[in-house]
């Protein structure tokens, strides 16, 4: 079966990431996690149906959203987890997270089966071991379950919920947990996947019907498939080399979004990081592949 890559939506993010598929409406969210520091909308929405795209702003960066059960999004932006009215556009703090340290700030982040909400935490620079994970539960309790992270990436877990997979970007593992899904607790911690040898780096991920996870690859632009095993089934190139992350769409679940970034100055005080002037053609912009022939799982909202 041939599959098909096209441009669906030339949004320029200067960071598109998280994006999340909402089996209820048939639309897709996603965010320009540092959008704000360059004039652009945080917050986009997608409805494939009627080509309709819509954006929102916030004054500060976001690292992930969720739906919740009965409406609006919780998010975790750079200080903290907070509640999002779409129609008010109106923000409400839930709790400060690492609010004493300016250089971290939450990253990315996802919803267990049984809607609670993690999201782990980066260092701006990305260079320190100074972040945790963090799990929000549905009665707004907040849990520390990992610390030692320099950028948090790819949460997501297999479709038994037996397994909960995370990477560190920049200490280039990926990880896989043994998780109890009665209670949100991770253990037996190792490694999945081991990045060093990588052209790229892990980014965003998904998983599928078949119990495969897909991440994108940052700096080489490929959409990568791993097995539960960690072998790599296959590689997609991308038409930027700047990909972030991952997640099926469609009325089928057959469709994979992907978001990317236009930003080409970086922070960080590792040179992984090419030396750009301008933004690689497209970059920024929201891809869809058609004609894989599998499936993902839906996504669950937040239960608070």
């Amino acid at each position: 079966m041939s599959i098909k890559i096209e441009c669906v939506v030339e949004a320029g993010n200067h960071l598109g990431e998280g994006p999340v598929w909402d089996v209820e409406e048939g639309r897709l969210y996603w965010v320009d996690g540092t959008g704000r520091r360059v004039g652009k909308p945080s917050l986009w929405r997608l409805d494939p149906k009627s080509g309709k795209v819509e954006h929102w702003s916030l004054d500060r960066d976001i690292g992930a959203l969720a739906l919740r059960k009965n409406g609006g999004a919780v998010m975790a932006l750079d200080d903290g987890f907070y509640f999002y009215d779409y129609d008010k556009e109106k923000l409400d703090l839930i709790t400060l997270i690492d609010a004493e340290n300016p250089r971290t700030r939450l990253n990315d982040g996802k919803v267990d089966r049984r809607g609670r909400f993690f999201a782990g935490g980066m260092d701006d620079k990305e260079e320190l071991k100074n972040c945790a994970i963090w799990r929000l539960d549905p009665d707004l309790t907040v849990t520390k379950v990992d610390e030692g992270i320099i950028c948090s990436n790819g949460p997501c877990w297999s479709p038994d919920d037996k397994t909960f997979y995370f990477t560190d970007t920049f200490q280039k593992e990926y990880w896989s947990y043994d998780y109890d899904i009665e209670t949100g607790l991770l253990s037996n911690k190792r490694i999945f996947v081991d990045m060093k040898n990588d052209p790229g780096v892990a980014d965003g991920s998904t998983v599928d019907a078949e119990g495969c996870l897909w991440n994108a690859s940052l700096i080489s632009g490929d959409l990568v498939r791993y097995a539960p095993d960690g072998s790599v089934e296959r590689r997609i190139g991308m038409p930027v080399r700047n990909i972030t992350s991952v997640m099926f769409g469609g009325d089928k679940l057959d469709e994979i979004y992907v978001t990317s970034m236009a930003r080409v100055k970086h922070p960080a005080v590792h040179e992984l990081f090419a030396k750009e002037v301008k933004p690689q053609f497209l970059a920024g912009a929201l891809f869809r592949i058609s004609g894989l022939g599998i499936q993902g799982v839906p996504e669950p909202r937040f239960g608070g």
